[in-house]
């Protein structure tokens, strides 16, 4: 059996100057620290979309230490509160599904009774409508104090 250690250091290792995740800064990054990069995801169907990235390739939750998988989730949580505050969506969305890159990341999605897809899944398409529309405008008006609120809690190491 391998140890999580030799795991943890095999999968640091395969950083690639290819990865679309490792490049700096990413479209929409808003904040990066020593162990996560949030990112406006820059969907027009569904705007407050957020990635919380792990900076380390690692693939898997499993990868991380119990510590590191804490870490990790304590963020994706608090983006999600940071979300409801500003955002105040009808329900959000958490999902880590990434199958493309090497780095473990969480989907932080702010959904809507009225937006296209609701209730499938953001990714099962939908119909845009007039009530859509509205929202998204609506939703629009808030980001930008979202996105500061999130670049003040995250923008150090350190957000204990």
């Amino acid at each position: 059996m391998t140890d999580r250690t030799d795991l943890n250091h095999q999968h640091k290792q395969e950083t690639q100057t290819d990865c679309p995740l490792c490049a700096a800064p990413l479209p929409g990054e808003l904040v990066r620290n020593d162990h996560c990069i949030i990112v406006d995801a820059q969907e027009p169907l569904y705007p407050g979309f957020t990635r919380v990235v792990w900076l380390d390739h690692v693939r898997e939750m499993t990868d991380l230490s119990a510590q590191e998988r804490q870490l990790l989730m304590d963020t994706v949580f608090e983006v999600e509160h940071i979300m409801r505050v500003h955002l105040e969506p009808h329900k959000v969305n958490l999902a880590s599904l990434g199958n493309q890159a090497p780095h473990v990341h969480w989907h932080v999605i702010a959904r809507w009774s009225d937006d296209v897809a609701f209730p499938n899944p953001v990714w099962a398409g939908g119909t845009d409508s007039e009530a859509a529309q509205a929202r998204r405008v609506l939703t629009l008006s808030s980001l930008n104090a979202y996105h500061e609120a999130l670049i003040k809690r995250f923008k150090s190491a350190n957000h204990d």
